[in-house]
């Protein structure tokens, strides 16, 4: 009797794979002493580009502003590269979805917080986020448009 297939899941790599620091009102911004209003875009997706290889990444937009002003846009793309067999679509979608971005977040979470430090200003703290209640409202959203 053969053993049943156990799925796989390895991270190969993870990566910095786009990043982008603008201080458009430099140097007059500096001068600033207003708490600034941090605004944050997150989008995620995958792609396959091998056999049971897959690309994941989530793509941060980080935007702080003093009244109109702007004091930094902050563009970054954390990648990672893994290995994923044997699972169904269901369990597939689940993993590139949620677990990938679990993983990769809190090194996107670093990234933003040393382009800020670097680029002069106080360290931008990202909070924690639910990357399977997003999945889910995904799907949940999806079955709308599907039923109209």
């Amino acid at each position: 009797m053969s053993e049943p297939i156990q799925p796989v899941f390895t991270i190969d790599k993870l990566y910095v794979k786009d990043l982008s620091v603008e201080i458009p009102n430099a140097p007059q911004i500096f001068l600033e002493r207003e708490q600034p209003q941090v605004d944050l875009q997150i989008q995620n997706g995958a792609a396959q580009i091998g056999d049971g290889v897959f690309e994941a990444f989530l793509t941060a937009t980080v935007t702080a502003k003093v009244g109109e002003k702007t004091l930094f846009l902050i563009e970054v793309t954390q990648a990672g590269i893994f290995q994923i067999r044997n699972l169904g679509k269901e369990d597939m979608d689940v993993v590139l979805g949620v677990g990938c971005p679990n993983i990769l977040y809190p090194y996107l979470r670093e990234v933003v917080s040393d382009c800020a430090t670097r680029a002069g200003f106080m360290p931008v703290v990202l909070a924690p986020m639910n990357f399977e209640a997003l999945y889910m409202q995904r799907m949940q959203q999806q079955q709308q448009q599907q039923q109209q």
